[in-house]
């Protein structure tokens, strides 16, 4: 394995802010950005933290936050010890829609919400209001616009599709 070229980093450095803005911390950022551009794509712990010189323990770490959501999976080779880690097939796909499943959930807790306040002025309720509609909106829409999706992929050849 190619130590990483500074253009890579800065790669990885951007999807690290990237998702450092969406609440994850930088060093997760950091391994999706890697594993987004890596030869070979699956890495185990130890060439993730030479590559991005950070330690094995934060791997570690870091692979418990970003496996659950199915983006990143690891596996173990046969007749080998070690667990590498990949980007996984149809990882941001998977991790989406897993996003998106949490729609309904949410919006029945603002319901419950705008039910608790049933008796309160409007004033009060309209921050919670405007969330239930919102997540009302998504509910109805992200289904469609999943389906949509679905459709495009199953058009695009093999070497389009995204991971």
């Amino acid at each position: 394995m190619t130590e990483p070229t500074n253009a890579e980093l800065d790669f990885v450095d951007d999807v690290a802010a990237f998702f450092t803005e969406e609440g994850l911390p930088h060093i997760a950022g950091r391994v999706v950005g890697w594993l987004l551009i890596c030869d070979p794509p699956e890495q185990s712990a130890a060439q993730l933290a030479d590559a991005l010189q950070i330690s094995r323990s934060s791997i570690s770490s870091t692979m418990r936050l970003l496996t659950p959501s199915g983006l990143v999976e690891g596996f173990r080779k046969r007749g080998e010890r070690q667990e590498y880690f990949r980007i996984a097939a149809d990882g941001w796909s998977r991790m989406l829609a897993s996003r998106y499943a949490k729609t309904s959930a949410f919006r029945e807790v603002t319901e419950r919400g705008l039910a608790v306040l049933a008796d309160a002025a409007p004033e009060r309720t309209a921050r919670l209001a405007g969330v239930a509609e919102l997540y009302r909106f998504l509910e109805a829409e992200l289904p469609a616009l999943w389906l949509r999706w679905e459709q495009h992929r199953a058009t695009l050849t093999q070497d389009e599709r995204p991971a």
